[in-house]
């Protein structure tokens, strides 16, 4: 290991970790503190709902001391599971434990989501954890593992937070709706990548016709509008509202 390290083979950044050159920013950062990739970063890791740019956040023990801070977010909280003190990423219920006592609720949702969704935990597993945490307790209580992608989550928690319900995966067509308000207001999210090829686009086109004919109206939404410009996405969900696009029995009024 020595001449490895002088050769240039591994690289040395603690005395008991080693790094080959290619090894992903985040598991380097949490090795040269001595601790554990966790919460958002472990999710982005494992290839869940990704949040963006921000610190690596590490997982240490309270006792830990001498090490630079500069550019990561340490948590200290001791999760549900136990782990192996040279363990170079958190177990996966020990990440949602970090997250959900780090993020916002809507986004720790958004990834616990996507965790069920990846196959990463079951929801029954969820339910039986003694997570010492009110926040872990109240998401393991309420996720349902029915959102195909975090955008869906976040439309989700913000419909529900001004009193609108929204039914997930709801086969219409045989497809299933991003979500379905009332009986036939459908409402799909695309994705950040959605739509890179152009048979895609005219496979929602001849999707929405189609439900179109079957009576529904379809509000259809991408990644940045649900991330960014979610007033604009509230306001046409509630103006359709309003004009009864949700009802199965409305009239047509005029001639």
């Amino acid at each position: 290991m020595r001449r490895a390290v002088q050769e240039g083979t591994l690289e040395r950044v603690r005395r008991s970790w080693l790094l080959v050159p290619d090894v992903d920013a985040r598991r380097r950062a949490a090795a040269s503190v001595g601790g554990r990739v966790t919460c958002v970063s472990a999710a982005a890791l494992a290839g869940w709902w990704d949040v963006g740019p921000t610190n690596v956040h590490v997982a240490l023990p309270r006792t830990a001391s001498r090490f630079d801070r500069a550019g990561v977010e340490v948590h200290c909280a001791q999760g549900p599971v136990p782990v192996h003190p040279r363990a170079a990423v958190d177990p996966v219920l020990d990440v949602l434990f970090q997250v959900a006592r780090c993020r916002p609720p809507v986004e720790a949702r958004a990834i616990w989501e996507s965790a069920i969704r990846h196959g990463a935990v079951e929801l029954d597993t969820l339910a039986r954890v003694r997570w010492r945490c009110h926040a872990a307790d109240r998401l393991a209580r309420t996720v349902r593992g029915r959102s195909d992608s975090g955008p869906e989550t976040v439309f989700v928690e913000r419909m529900r937070a001004i009193g609108i319900d929204v039914r997930q995966q709801v086969w219409v067509d045989g497809h299933p709706l991003d979500g379905v308000i009332g009986e036939r207001l459908a409402v799909q999210i695309d994705g950040f990548r959605h739509h890179s090829a152009a048979g895609d686009r005219r496979r929602d086109l001849a999707a929405d016709a189609r439900l179109a004919l079957r009576g529904y109206t379809v509000l259809r939404f991408d990644y940045h509008q649900v991330m960014v410009d979610d007033t604009h996405v509230e306001d046409t969900v509630l103006a359709a509202l309003a004009q009864g696009l949700h009802r199965a029995n409305r009239r047509a009024t005029g001639r």
